[in-house]
C-alpha cells in the first residue's frame, strides 16, 4: 500500500480530518473499510461529485476497501440548502434515481479482488426502523444546540424560510449510516466534501457514544476555480455524468475548455497521472498554453472513466474532425449530432434547393450579416465539411444534397477556429 495521505496532500485533497496522525496509523496498519455517500436528489451526479468518486478510487488503489453508499432514505429528505427548502420527491422517483446513480458510480470502483468495493443503500436499515426506535435509540445522542450550529441549518433558521424538522434531522440520518456501516462492515472512515463536515463528524461522535470506538472522517475541498469562486452552470445546465442528460461530447468539451489558471489544480485533483507527468504538464501549460496539453489529457481521461474508452475515442475524433483534423464523414451519426448540438447548430428549413452559403453562415452564427458572410467566402476563409468553399463559385453558391452528412448536417467553419453547423433535415 502507498502512503495515501501524503499523496492526497500533494494533490490538495485534504481540507479537514478528525485526527490525521491516528488516520495515518490506521491506514498504515492494514486495509481499512471506508465509505462515501451520494444522495439521489436528481437523476444524475454532476462534476462536483467527481472529487469524491476519484478520491475514493485513490483509496481503493492504495489497498483499502470502499463502500459506495447511494442514499435511498437520505435522498427522500435531502441535506438542507442554506437558502431554500428542498423539494421532496416520491418514493418511486427516488428509487429510480438510486438505480441510475448506482450505474454512474460503478465505473469508479473494482467490485472483485481482495479489497472489492460494495454498493450499499441506507434504505436497507432505515426502512425497518420505527419512529420510536429512531428517536429513542439514535435521537437521544444528539444535542439540538450543536445541530443548530451547522452552517446550512443556522442560515435557514435566520431566514424567513425557516427549516422543517425533516431537513433539520438529516445529519442524524447520515450519522446513523456511519454507525450501521461500522457495525455491518467494520467501516472506520467516512470521506466527503468540506460542506459535509458537520454531518461527517456527527457520525464519528455517534459511534463514540454508542460503541465507544474511535473512527475517522476526512473532508476534501470543494471544486472551485483558481480565483476561489464556485463553478456555475454550463450553457446547457450542470455538467451531468449521465449521458442522457449531457452527451459525452459535451462532457469532454467542458474539461477541454478549462481555463489555464484552473488546469494545474484540476490535474492534481482529478488525473491519475503520477507526479512527474503532472508537473511536466504544468510546465507545458506555462510554456506552450496554446497546445492545451493538460486540458486534452484531463478531458480524455475523465471521459474514458465516466463514459468508457470507446466513447472517449469517438468524442476525441469528433472534436478533431470539427476543426479540420479528421474525416467528418467517418464520424458516428450519434456523436456528430451531439457535437453539433453542443455547438448550437440550428435547424434550417430547406426546400428542394438548399439555402445559399451566405445565409447558412449567418444562421449558424459564423457571420453577423450576409455581407460579412460574402466577404468570408470571397477571401477564401469559409469551409463546409472541412473543404474550402471555392471563392470563384460566387456569393450565391449553395451546397448540394450529397454534401449533407448523414443526410442532414453541414459543418461550417470560418477560418481555423470558428466552427458551427446547421441541421437541414
Amino acid at each position: 500500500m502507498t502512503d495515501i495521505i501524503d499523496e492526497l496532500h500533494w494533490r490538495g485533497l485534504i481540507a479537514q480530518s478528525t485526527d490525521e496522525q491516528a488516520l495515518r496509523a490506521a491506514l498504515a496498519a492494514g486495509p481499512v473499510t471506508f465509505y462515501v455517500g451520494f444522495d439521489p436528489t436528481a437523476p444524475s451526479l454532476h462534476h462536483g461529485h467527481l472529487v469524491q468518486l476519484l478520491t475514493a478510487r485513490r483509496f481503493q488503489l492504495a489497498g483499502h476497501k470502499p463502500l459506495a453508499l447511494v442514499g435511498g432514505s437520505t435522498g427522500l429528505i435531502g441535506d438542507p440548502n442554506p437558502d431554500r427548502e428542498r423539494t421532496l420527491n416520491s418514493l418511486d422517483v427516488v428509487a429510480g434515481w438510486v438505480e441510475r446513480i448506482k450505474r454512474q458510480v460503478e465505473p469508479f470502483f473494482a467490485f472483485d479482488g481482495p479489497n472489492a468495493a460494495a454498493m450499499v443503500n441506507n434504505l436497507d436499515w432505515t426502512a425497518p426502523l420505527s419512529a420510536i426506535e429512531f428517536l429513542r435509540d439514535i435521537g437521544q445522542h444528539f444535542r439540538v444546540n450543536k445541530m443548530m450550529a451547522k452552517e446550512a441549518v443556522a442560515a435557514r433558521l435566520n431566514s424567513d424560510i425557516g427549516i422543517g424538522y425533516s431537513e433539520f434531522s438529516y445529519q442524524i440520518l447520515q450519522a446513523l449510516d456511519f454507525l450501521e456501516l461500522y457495525r455491518r462492515h467494520g467501516c472506520v472512515l467516512q470521506t466527503g466534501g468540506s460542506d459535509q463536515w458537520g454531518n461527517l463528524t456527527a457520525g464519528v461522535d455517534l459511534i463514540r457514544r454508542v460503541e465507544g470506538a474511535t473512527v475517522h472522517a476526512m473532508a476534501t475541498p470543494l471544486l472551485t476555480k483558481a480565483d476561489g469562486t464556485k463553478y456555475g452552470k454550463t450553457a446547457g445546465g450542470a455538467v451531468w455524468l449521465d449521458p442522457d442528460m449531457l452527451s459525452p461530447y459535451g462532457f469532454y468539451q467542458f474539461w477541454l475548455n478549462l481555463d489555464d489558471a484552473d488546469i494545474v489544480s484540476h490535474l492534481r485533483v482529478m488525473s491519475f497521472r503520477n507526479r512527474d507527468e503532472i508537473e511536466e504538464l504544468e510546465k507545458q501549460t506555462v510554456e506552450r498554453p496554446a497546445a492545451r496539453a493538460g486540458q486534452r489529457l484531463l478531458a480524455e481521461e475523465l471521459t474514458a472513466l465516466v463514459h468508457g474508452a470507446d466513447e472517449a475515442a469517438n468524442v476525441v475524433a469528433a472534436s478533431q474532425a470539427l476543426f479540420g483534423r479528421g474525416a467528418l464523414d467517418e464520424l458516428d451519426e450519434r456523436i456528430l449530432g451531439a457535437a453539433l448540438a453542443e455547438a448550437g447548430a440550428p435547424h434550417v428549413e430547406a426546400g428542394e434547393e438548399l439555402p445559399a452559403y451566405v445565409d447558412l453562415f449567418v444562421e449558424a452564427g459564423l457571420a453577423e450579416s450576409r455581407s460579412a458572410a460574402r466577404r468570408a467566402l470571397a477571401e477564401g476563409g469559409a469551409y463546409v465539411n472541412n473543404v474550402r468553399i471555392d471563392p470563384g463559385m460566387g456569393p450565391e453558391a449553395r451546397p448540394r444534397r450529397s454534401d449533407l452528412l448523414h443526410g442532414r448536417w453541414l459543418v461550417l467553419r470560418r477560418g481555423k477556429r470558428t466552427v458551427g453547423g446547421v441541421d437541414l433535415s
